[in-house]
């Protein structure tokens, strides 16, 4: 079996989390009222793609009504809305739109995973939980041979990306990144690290992202994967 299937089969049978088992548990019997008639995922979302990608998106963690309702990663709500729109554009999806897991979707070049995978609460990861999860998120780094772009959506995902590669003995840059919207590091192990702000609501209700600013990024790792 694929050394990436193992990790997401281990990945969706986890429960070493007591408040986010609770949690997804309770959400996924819930539910929001337009989708009552759906079977919820409530586990763990594993990573999703091309696991041959030379670009790699990092997350914070699944929705309770998106990732923890489909099973599939920033699927089923607006910040995959934004997400799966900006990989489409760029070649990286068949389609523009994620809205199940049987929907055809196809990742090239592409593989995208999380920081934490169970839904919290309030979209906030207890710092145990992040320290519990981490090690998922060194297994897929490792495992992922031959990306050369990451996309951190957000401060939590940039920094958590570095402290994994800290972790696995690559030689952090002096100063270390900062995260920042559209702020791109060549690191020394052949990587080149952007960032961007979360699609979010919260975020993009604001203004604070709008698409033009989300797709510059984008638009920027295609150039990055085309020149590595």
């Amino acid at each position: 079996m694929h050394a990436l299937t193992v990790l997401n089969k281990t990945i969706t049978d986890c429960t070493v989390c007591p408040r986010l088992v609770v949690y997804r548990q309770a959400i996924a019997q819930q539910k929001r009222k337009q989708y009552r008639d759906w079977v919820y995922w409530g586990r763990p979302v594993p990573g999703f793609g091309d696991d041959q990608a030379r670009l790699y998106v990092l997350g914070l963690a699944p929705a309770a009504h998106g990732g923890n309702r489909t099973g599939r990663v920033f699927t089923g709500d607006r910040s995959g809305d934004w997400l799966y729109e900006a990989l489409y554009r760029y070649g990286f999806a068949n389609q523009a739109v994620s809205q199940h897991r049987d929907d055809g979707l196809v990742l090239t070049d592409c593989y995208i995973g999380a920081t934490v995978r169970c839904a919290p609460p309030e979209n906030k990861p207890a710092p145990d939980e992040f320290e519990r999860c981490s090690r998922f998120l060194r297994e897929e780094v490792s495992l992922l041979k031959n990306y050369r772009v990451v996309i951190a959506l957000g401060k939590i995902a940039f920094d958590h990306y570095l402290k994994t590669c800290r972790a696995q003995g690559c030689v952090m840059p002096v100063p270390v990144p900062k995260f920042g919207h559209n702020v791109a590091y060549r690191l020394s192990w052949g990587v080149t690290l952007l960032g961007s702000y979360h699609p979010s609501q919260q975020n993009t209700f604001t203004g604070k992202l709008t698409r033009a600013m989300f797709h510059t990024v984008f638009r920027r790792a295609k150039k990055e994967i085309e020149r590595a």
